[in-house]
């Protein structure tokens, strides 16, 4: 809820301070940084199922570097390309993109709180991350400085926030039963197969075997003190790898590869793609006062969408467990429905306060801010329902999402042109999507297994 409320009044106040003509650049790189947020959201799923599911801690941590080196390699090379479609400055390009490996970093240890139910932890980081974000480019923007030093600012605070997220994951005294049941111990590891001298497993034998290590004589005190060497010598091999400076696996565990981050990623890519498409064309094909109204309009349609985050981020964890899935995704559905009713009935009695915080030149849109709310609403409960496919590793369904991504653009390049009618074709294609997508996971989780 901290991050949230930071990220609106950030935009917010960026619309005051920014004016109509600067707030739409602004406006459309941090929907462009939103887009470079999938492969962090779907690093962050992947993690937690994989945790729940038995994955070692290191393992997940190469995991989030090399997804982080990937995504630095693809951000870099979409700058110019951005840059020259939104039409928008260099600068403020490069600092919208070059956040997101921190992202990937940051979204990476929040996967292992997740996953751990370590959800005290969790609320702390994803606040200090809201604040870490939102407070410099606000200090900026309030000292008067533009678009591209405040999102500079902004990527600075996200990589400190990623240091503060890895060390919060990696402190003792906040884990918590279910990471120590996740996590081998050193004892675990030193008696793993493979984790002898040599890789062979023949230099250590269970504790109390009553059998001699090979190559090691009788007496007692010589076995102890190499057992302790070797079991040093693998933490230090585990810290090592849990920084990404080796990709094999560790306690004899497989290694979590990139494909599972891409297939969630492109399940994400699809629910960004479609609840930040309409921004985007809104700054190419509308007028730039109308697309700085419209970005302004997106703010309801962010808190709607948004509001609701700590749902999944709870019921994920049993989500990814077979025999309580179908209910946690029923329960999920039914509460993302109920918040975003309120959500809407609010933005409608709330609007006549909008131009007393934006200013009176966005005052043509008050009336139009339940719409906005309307499309957030629907798409909270569109990304519920694919984050239940993710969890059962079934991202498949994202394709209808495509494909509803596919009609929005068609529609909008071809009839809309103004922001009513870019607004009302967002809810529309969402709201059919959403319906559509719905029904089959409610359908797949009716067949799945009930709890015993």
């Amino acid at each position: 809820m901290t991050a949230n409320v930071a990220g609106y009044l950030l935009q917010m106040l960026a619309s005051r301070w920014l004016g109509v003509s600067g707030y739409g650049e602004f406006a459309s790189l941090l929907a462009v940084q939103l887009l470079c947020a999938v492969p962090a959201l779907a690093l962050q799923n992947v993690v937690a199922r994989e945790l729940v599911r038995g994955a070692s801690v290191s393992a997940l941590r190469r995991l989030q570097w090399r997804c982080a080196v990937i995504v630095a390699v693809v951000a870099a090379v979409l700058v110019p390309l951005v840059t020259a479609v939104l039409n928008v400055g260099v600068v403020a390009c490069a600092a919208a993109l070059g956040a997101a490996p921190a992202l990937v970093l940051l979204s990476g240890e929040q996967g292992i709180l997740q996953g751990g139910r370590r959800f005290r932890a969790l609320a702390i980081v994803l606040g200090t991350a809201g604040i870490a974000r939102v407070a410099p480019a606000l200090v900026v923007l309030a000292l008067g400085g533009s678009a591209a030093p405040a999102l500079w600012a902004a990527a600075l605070g996200i990589a400190a926030a990623a240091v503060f997220a890895r060390y919060t994951a990696s402190t003792p005294c906040t884990r918590s039963t279910a990471d120590a049941e996740t996590e081998p111990s050193p004892r675990d590891e030193a008696e793993a197969p493979g984790y002898g001298v040599g890789g062979t497993g023949d230099v250590t034998r269970e504790v109390g075997s009553g059998q001699p290590a090979q190559g090691v004589g009788h007496d007692g005190t010589t076995r102890a003190v190499r057992r302790e060497g070797v079991r040093g010598a693998n933490r230090w091999v585990a810290r090592l790898w849990a920084w990404g400076v080796s990709g094999a696996s560790d306690g004899g565990a497989q290694a979590v590869g990139v494909v599972p981050v891409l297939r969630a990623a492109q399940a994400q890519a699809a629910l960004m793609a479609l609840s930040s498409a309409d921004l985007i064309v809104a700054r190419i094909v509308l007028a730039e006062a109308d697309a700085s109204r419209y970005a302004l309009g997106a703010i309801a349609t962010k808190i709607a969408f948004w509001l609701p985050q700590a749902v999944g981020v709870v019921l994920y964890p049993r989500m990814a467990q077979p025999t309580h899935s179908a209910r946690a995704i029923r329960d999920a559905l039914a509460v993302l429905s109920g918040i975003g009713i309120v959500a809407v009935v609010g933005a409608a009695v709330t609007a006549p306060l909008a131009p007393l915080f934006a200013g009176q030149d966005y005052a043509p849109i008050q009336g139009m801010l339940w719409l906005f709310a309307l499309q957030g609403a629907i798409l909270a409960v569109l990304q519920g329902a694919l984050l239940s496919a993710i969890a059962v590793d079934r991202t498949s369904l994202a394709a209808l999402t495509w494909l509803g991504l596919a009609v929005e653009l068609i529609l909008m390049a071809s009839f809309a042109r103004s922001v009513p009618a870019l607004i009302t074709t967002a809810v529309a294609v969402a709201a059919a999507t959403t319906i559509l997508v719905a029904a089959i996971v409610l359908r797949t989780a009716d067949r799945s297994p009930s709890p015993a």
